[in-house]
């Protein structure tokens, strides 16, 4: 399994709907916005769990500063 405490949870917002199951997400973090790509995770894809534009998001990524992420939750 893989080690989970190394992993940075972020919400954003999801702006657009791109091809592949590729979302843009607008973050916020400390003060300043910025967009991300985010694919959701397998859980969610397993269970079929719908993403559209507008949805707020939690997000998984190795560090702040990546510019791409997991969707893991949909809030």
């Amino acid at each position: 399994m893989e080690n989970n405490s190394k992993l940075v949870r972020i919400e954003g917002i999801v702006e657009e709907a791109l091809p592949g199951l590729i979302f843009r997400v607008k973050i916020i973090s400390n003060g300043e916005t910025r967009e991300v790509l985010g694919h959701p995770a397998g859980k969610m894809k397993l269970h079929r769990i719908r993403i559209i534009p507008g949805d707020r998001v939690s997000l998984e990524m190795p560090n702040v500063n990546d510019r791409r992420a997991r969707i893991v939750r949909r809030l």
